[in-house]
């Protein structure tokens, strides 16, 4: 075990200190290195190449269970606790999330919607339920705040708006982005917090106009609105947290690669079976 940890990372650390540091000796770790494989090394040795070429893919994100879905898709056949393993030997990692403060105001003389969506998080046909929030992205220039909303059919981005203020007309921009790409019907549920920016009257007018039922989250329960909290903390500790952006635009584009590219089209989620949003939406409902 050290020593395959030694020849997995010799070309980042000095393999004498290496050796000093786990406690064993370099000529022994040289023998082990030039020893005759096994047929089961050599397989692990092919399988380890091929799931680095994978985990790069992912820009580092997934873990285990989605590196070995991604192998199955591929036609390499191989175990989770297999995969697990290399990559646990090979120092792979999926990124880990970290928490995030909140950022919509609810000290505001709106009125505020019941919370109709009660933590149901499932959804049986697309644009049937969508939950939307607000977050901030650290840039040089300052602030930049993002707003979402997510079909919670597919997990999908169907709209967002990023700005340098957190204002009524973020929230209605990526309302409006939503309203354009998909066709939903009345009686969607629209879930939110109690954000001044969603209990506003502008943002209301157009929910009602296209005859959406609007659903509020409890005052200061995060828990009614865990999908949008779940997607943020992955944006941040997936992404954001790896970037560095001297502006705002550039954070925009980022974001855009994000969520449009890698979220949408290639990340696959284990709440929808391991595919991605588009992936899922296309596969036959459930009689």
């Amino acid at each position: 075990m050290k020593f395959r940890f030694i020849s997995a990372h010799r070309e980042t650390f000095k393999v004498g200190r290496m050796c000093k540091l786990l406690k064993v000796s370099r000529s022994g770790f040289h023998a082990w290195l030039n020893r005759p494989q096994s047929r089961r090394s050599r397989e692990n040795r092919a399988l380890e190449a091929k799931i680095r070429v994978l985990h790069a893919a992912s820009h580092g994100i997934y873990g285990a269970p989605k590196i070995h879905r991604d192998l199955i898709d591929n036609g390499v056949p191989c175990g989770k606790n297999r995969v697990a393993r290399i990559m646990r030997e090979a120092g792979l990692r999926s990124r880990t999330k970290k928490k995030f403060k909140a950022t919509t105001n609810s000290r505001h003389n709106f009125p505020v919607a019941p919370n109709l969506l009660n933590q149901d998080f499932t959804a049986q046909a697309p644009d049937s339920a969508w939950v939307g929030d607000i977050t901030y992205i650290p840039t040089e220039q300052g602030w930049l705040y993002l707003a979402v909303l997510l079909d919670l059919f597919n997990r999908e981005v169907v709209g967002w708006s990023a700005s340098a203020r957190m204002t009524r007309q973020l929230a209605i921009d990526a309302l409006q982005m939503a309203l354009g790409r998909r066709s939903p019907q009345k009686g969607l549920l629209h879930h939110t917090d109690r954000g001044s920016q969603y209990a506003s009257n502008d943002y209301q007018k157009i929910l009602k106009e296209h005859g959406f039922i609007c659903s509020m989250s409890r005052k200061g329960n995060c828990y009614d609105n865990a999908v949008a909290e779940s997607f943020f903390g992955r944006l941040k500790s997936e992404w954001v947290n790896h970037q560095r952006y001297p502006s705002r635009s550039e954070a925009k584009r980022s974001l855009f690669y994000y969520i449009e590219i890698f979220y949408n089209r290639k990340r696959r989620h284990s709440s929808i079976d391991y595919v991605t949003p588009q992936e899922y939406e296309t596969l036959p409902l459930a009689a």
